[in-house]
């Protein structure tokens, strides 16, 4: 399914586009999770900025 992904953004208005891939700790276990997330270019450090506040 990621390739289809990626594929997709390739093309036309796709470029206005990227995936953020942010990794949180769990505090219980302490594994690590990540979540994957298409959003605009605009929103991209508002994004991470919400990931590292969490």
């Amino acid at each position: 399914m990621a390739k289809k992904v990626v594929a997709t953004l390739k093309t036309g208005a796709g470029k206005e586009y990227s995936k953020v891939i942010t990794m949180t700790k769990s505090p219980k276990s302490g594994a690590y999770s990540f979540k994957e997330t298409i959003v605009h270019n605009d929103h991209v450090k508002e994004i991470i900025a919400a990931a590292k506040k969490d």
